[in-house]
């Protein structure tokens, strides 16, 4: 008998092996086919249209395993982000937004400098924030907007900002939006679709959730078990994605307080020559100081 004829396997060894050879397959395949509905679940999620699907290489899911897919996915959509309108240059800067190309770059290069010392501080990974001013017009919209807009300036990662300022929601306005639902609307009804709230603001890579349409007792919707669901469900669902909250004064609302304890991080903004010393220091130690990141001065 040959080498090669004593290596092949007898009939029943033949058999079990084919049916194990079965089974791999069959797990291969189920493999698959969640890769590939994760894939579309994520291109729903980011805004990716069937149009763009044929020129988008995605490498073997079994080849670099679950991690590797998903994230080579995210980035590929993030890149292809759709937005419905742009804004413009004369748009943005009427609105006061930053963007790469403008020349305000005094004002460009301190919003990249602040996300550049927060990216330190989480050592790279993505964060939830919230941002409150130390009194009524400290800014804290336009801090909470601009550095939303800083961190989309990376093609690679995305921003989300949203509008938890319920007694007196801008952002909206701010970005030229009629939004049909928000934050409250989702948080009132337990099958609402995050996908509902998510507005393109015309900035690349960035998204608001707005305020909503019930703006009463707003502390009882962030002291809710669904609020803190929200939250970890948003930063779960994008993990290449910084969530920015605008939220009332920490000073006159218990809002900012409630909202840092279920974030990162808390930002305050002080409004020049408008506050005492005092008045900022005691706005300051409102925040957990295990979450506090430090105060900017706006004006």
């Amino acid at each position: 008998m040959s080498d090669w004829q004593r290596s092949q396997p007898g009939s029943g060894e033949k058999e079990s092996l084919e049916q194990d050879q079965q089974r791999e397959r069959a797990g291969a395949s189920e493999e698959h086919a969640y890769f590939l509905e994760r894939k579309e679940r994520l291109k729903r999620e980011l805004g990716h249209t069937d149009s763009e699907d044929s020129r988008m290489l995605v490498p073997s899911s079994l080849e670099l395993g679950p991690g590797a897919v998903d994230k080579y996915v995210i980035s590929k959509q993030i890149v292809r982000m759709q937005e419905p309108r742009r804004l413009t240059p004369d748009d943005l800067e009427e609105r006061r937004i930053i963007y790469p190309e403008s020349p305000n770059r005094a004002l460009v290069n301190k919003f990249r400098d602040l996300r550049t010392k927060l990216l330190e501080l989480s050592g790279g990974n993505n964060f939830t924030m919230v941002v409150s001013g130390a009194g009524e017009g400290a800014g804290s919209s336009f801090v909470a907007l601009n550095l939303a807009a800083a961190f989309a300036f990376d093609q690679s990662k995305t921003a989300l900002i949203i509008d938890c300022n319920l007694r007196e929601p801008s952002l909206h306005s701010v970005l030229d939006i009629i939004p049909d639902q928000g934050l409250t609307d989702f948080l009132d009804d337990p099958d609402y679709d995050i996908a509902r709230i998510l507005y393109p603001t015309g900035i690349p890579r960035l998204r608001l959730i707005p305020a909503g349409s019930r703006r009463e007792t707003p502390s009882e919707f962030f002291t809710s078990f669904r609020m803190k669901q929200f939250i970890q469900a948003v930063r779960k669902r994008y993990p290449d994605r910084f969530i920015v909250l605008d939220t009332a004064p920490i000073s006159d609302s218990p809002d900012a307080r409630i909202l840092t304890e279920l974030c990162d991080y808390g930002l305050l903004v002080i409004p020049h020559g408008k506050i005492t010393p005092a008045a900022a220091e005691q706005a300051a130690t409102a925040f957990n100081p295990d979450k506090f990141v430090g105060a900017i001065i706006n004006g």
